[in-house]
Parts: C-alpha cells; structure tokens; sequence
C-alpha cells in the first residue's frame, strides 16, 4: 500500500469527492521522505529564485526511494502536490525530482529537463538498478 488512508478519508471517497487538503495530509505522513524532498526543493526555489531546483542525491534507503516513486508516479498524488506547492515536477531515474515554477518562465528549461537528451544525459552506471 503506498498511503496509509484513514477511515475517515476512506469514507469520504466511498461517498464522492476528497477534500484535497485532507488528501494532500495523508500524502505527507504516509511518504515523509518524498514530501520533505519536495518540500525543501520549493524553499529552495522561493530562496534562490532561478529556474529550477533539483535533487541530485540518491535516497539512502530502498524504503526512501520507493517513497518518490509512489509520489511521483500517481498522477494523483503528483497532481495534488504540484497544486499544493504551486509549482511543476519533473522526475528523472531513481532520485532527481525537480521543481519549477507554475508561470511560464521556465518552460524552457523545464521542456529540456523531461526531453530525451535530458533523460540520456542524466543517466550513469551507478543508478543503473534504482
């Protein structure tokens, strides 16, 4: 199971809609790791400003890695985050989650991220099994 789903929140999808704030909190105490990533990448953006900011150290533990995935994988939950924050993410092997910001102002950079080139040149024999 990727979430750990209250009774409560189970019930509200059973009966129709999710308030997704509630959705949004069961995301950041079931995936702790994933959430204080993306969390820390959008306070570095706020602070730094730039274009991006990005994840380039691998998780420590198969647990952590499989956190980002959950997150970053479900369309759901990636969905939820991104408006949470209010930013864009773009994930790359096992690790490299970025943020970038909503406007258009780094739709550039953000189209070079997720290309096929970003992906190729983003690869190394050390992530090889992540």
């Amino acid at each position: 199971m990727s979430l750990d789903v209250s009774p409560a929140l189970l019930e509200q999808a059973e009966r129709g809609e999710v308030d997704e704030a509630e959705f949004v909190d069961c995301v950041k105490n079931s995936l702790p790791y994933a959430w204080e990533m993306i969390s820390s990448l959008v306070a570095r953006l706020q602070v730094d400003g730039g274009e991006f900011a990005d994840n380039q150290t691998p998780p420590a533990t198969e647990q952590q890695r499989g956190q980002l995935l959950r997150a970053l994988a479900s369309d759901a939950i990636r969905g939820s985050l991104e408006r949470h924050f209010g930013v864009r993410l773009a994930f790359q092997n096992c690790h490299r989650v970025a943020v970038f910001p909503m406007d258009a102002s780094a739709d550039d950079r953000l189209q070079r991220f997720t290309s096929i080139r970003g992906q190729l040149l983003n690869q190394s024999p050390l992530l090889r099994d992540c």
